[in-house]
């Protein structure tokens, strides 16, 4: 008999290795204790639903919540069979015409069906591809003239993120306003949120802003699941258990147009209108805070116009009267 040697990791996954253990083999244990994306998804989407959401009359007790796989399989137009292997990751690569079928059926909207789409063309073994890592493709780089645009949306605050949550280039007003009165500036908005002690008080909305946070880290994930930088930071934020929650919920979107209230040490709660407007060529955003009100509008003033005052580069020499 042959004795497998010990594991190795990669990234999150203890992967045998040994004269025992073929490709195949490796690819098969994987589907089993650490399911491909898409499977996960498919099932975190049909337990989200229940029967009476698509039409259904719910016939007695479920062992498990949402849609039975028969029903969902009945909706779609699909074998039961095939939303099986579908869901245990023993088929990764469905047509785009089953993927319609299934996003019809489990009701998605654009972006969930754009992610299954995405996590569907990624082939039949995404997480073999850590076996032989390609060469990141993450680029938290930024181009003189993002970094231009942003300077002169003064004095509004205004920053570019990367996928993961990256604050790649930030004016001084966005700057000034997160270093307020000792506020840490985030390097990282999605780590800063959740593990960061003070978020929960800056952000009077914390649970919404977490939830539409780890969603959209998502549809990141989707494209970058083996990126080593992702691999680390879902290590370390799966710490939290607000964010494992989220992350286990599967609930995909992209980052929209929304309202903000910041909540500053020793000032008037700020109210604010996010705009997100994606870089063309860039896997970033272009975000800006505007104040959504006049009173939110003076405190902002106020805070920034108090830096001008205390900064060495704002002052000027003036000459003998």
């Amino acid at each position: 008999m042959t004795v497998a040697e010990p594991t190795r990791k990669t990234g999150s996954i203890l992967v045998p290795r040994g004269p025992g253990w073929s490709r195949a083999a490796a690819a098969r244990l994987l589907a089993v204790t650490h399911p491909p994306p898409l499977a996960e998804f498919l099932r975190s989407r049909r337990e989200g639903l229940t029967p009476a959401e698509v039409g259904l009359k719910d016939n007695g007790r479920r062992r498990t919540p949402g849609l039975r796989r028969e029903e969902l399989a009945t909706l779609a137009g699909v074998s039961i069979d095939y939303l099986v292997r579908l869901e245990q990751g023993r088929d990764t690569n469905p047509s785009t015409e089953i993927v319609g079928a299934l996003a019809t059926a489990l009701q998605l909207d654009g972006d969930e069906t754009r992610y299954m789409l995405g996590l569907a063309s990624l082939g039949a073994s995404p997480h073999l591809e850590q076996f032989c890592p390609a060469a990141p493709v993450l680029d938290l780089t930024v181009t003189a003239s993002v970094k231009r645009l942003v300077d002169q949306l003064e004095p509004l605050p205004a920053f570019v993120s990367g996928p993961l949550g990256d604050v790649v280039t930030a004016n001084q007003a966005w700057t000034t306003l997160m270093g307020f009165h000792g506020v840490e500036q985030p390097h990282n908005l999605i780590r800063h949120h959740f593990l960061h002690p003070g978020a929960r008080t800056v952000f009077p909305d914390w649970a919404a802003i977490a939830d539409d946070t780890v969603a959209g880290l998502r549809i990141a994930h989707g494209r970058l699941e083996a990126e080593p930088v992702l691999v680390a930071l879902l290590d370390e934020l799966m710490e939290a258990p607000e964010f494992a929650e989220r992350w286990a919920a599967h609930r995909v979107s992209r980052p929209r147009s929304s309202a903000l209230r910041l909540q500053l040490p020793r000032l008037d709660e700020i109210r604010l209108i996010v705009e997100v407007m994606d870089l063309n060529g860039h896997d970033q955003q272009l975000v800006t805070w505007i104040p959504a009100d006049a009173a939110s509008e003076a405190v902002l003033e106020r805070v920034l116009g108090a830096e001008r005052a205390a900064s060495p580069a704002h002052l000027r020499v003036v000459g003998d009267m």
